[in-house]
């Protein structure tokens, strides 16, 4: 099984792709949906998905058909599981603090969101010098994609209704690069992942407005 699992490929539009591929994007899927439905155990199936896609990006240690590395798309993934152990925690500390769920929708204060926006910069920069000398491919558009990538993680672990949007940001530009890099299964799971974060974001800011009036007290009329 886990050879099949390493080395079964499948022909799509003309080139093949890796199951691993296929697979690790169904375990981020399936991440997504359960973080939009605030479950714990979307952390951990998203780090399965996230060790998979790891080795589909980095061709030259792991066998793989495209000729392309992308080394901004394999550190995303280790950024991913790292961020995920520290929202598993966090969500985990909030389920059984007696919440229903694993964490409460609101939106960043603006403090928070120039200190995410600061960091963006930053991370930015960084990962553009990086992956330039890694020899990624588009490294300017691989570096946007592992930037917004961690903010988003990163948010989606904090609970901020915005990290969403983030994540439309980010498939606007993967959806092209992928396709370009002939990484099928990836550029058309972001499409989905791109239409899912609508819903997503959609559902969130219900949930905070829902739940922000159910614990706004009443006002004391004092006659």
């Amino acid at each position: 099984m886990i050879d099949w699992l390493l080395h079964e490929q499948v022909t799509v539009a003309g080139s093949p792709v890796l199951v691993r591929e296929i697979v690790g994007n169904v375990f981020g899927l399936a991440s997504a949906l359960f973080g939009m439905r605030r479950l714990v155990s979307a952390w951990p199936i998203g780090i399965v998905g996230n060790v998979l896609l790891f080795t589909v990006f980095v061709g030259g240690l792991f066998d793989t058909p495209q000729d392309k590395d992308l080394w901004g798309q394999a550190g995303r993934q280790v950024f991913f599981a790292l961020v995920s152990l520290y929202g598993w925690y966090r969500w985990y500390q909030t389920r059984h603090g007696g919440a229903a769920t694993g964490v409460q929708p609101r939106w960043a204060t603006a403090r928070q969101r120039l200190e995410m926006l600061g960091a963006g910069v930053v991370l930015y920069a960084i990962s553009y010098f990086v992956l330039r000398e890694l020899g990624s491919w588009g490294p300017q558009w691989d570096a946007w994609i592992l930037t917004g990538s961690i903010l988003a993680t990163y948010g989606m672990a904090r609970g901020f209704v915005e990290f969403w949007l983030v994540w439309i940001a980010v498939d606007v530009v993967g959806v092209p690069l992928l396709v370009q890099a002939k990484f099928y299964p990836s550029a058309a799971m972001y499409v989905v992942y791109g239409l899912f974060c609508v819903i997503g974001f959609a559902a969130w800011w219900r949930i905070n407005k829902r739940e922000t009036v159910a614990v706004t007290p009443e006002p004391v009329v004092v006659g």
